[in-house]
């Protein structure tokens, strides 16, 4: 994983912690946000818009909702980071 990636993986372990008191160790790449996580659609929101403010990345729900790990949440926000 690049620098990059590892420090968009850093911010999303940072809000997941706050947002949800999740544990940090939990936040892998491999961690499915719905079945390991256990977060649901309007948690994926808050962690979208939450993202978004940190990274200054615009991404669209459409964009978002192929998300499945935490691994494909740092993926969308590198790909579009590096478009920007």
């Amino acid at each position: 994983m690049n620098e990059e990636k590892q420090s968009i993986l850093a911010k999303v372990r940072e809000i997941l912690v706050d947002l949800f008191e999740l544990d940090p160790a939990q936040i892998v790449p491999e961690a499915r946000l719905y079945e390991d996580l256990d977060i649901d659609s309007i948690d994926a929101v808050d962690l979208l818009v939450d993202l978004k403010k940190t990274t200054n990345v615009e991404i669209t729900p459409s964009q978002f909702k192929q998300v499945r790990t935490i691994g494909d949440v740092v993926d969308v926000f590198a790909g579009l980071s590096a478009k920007a």
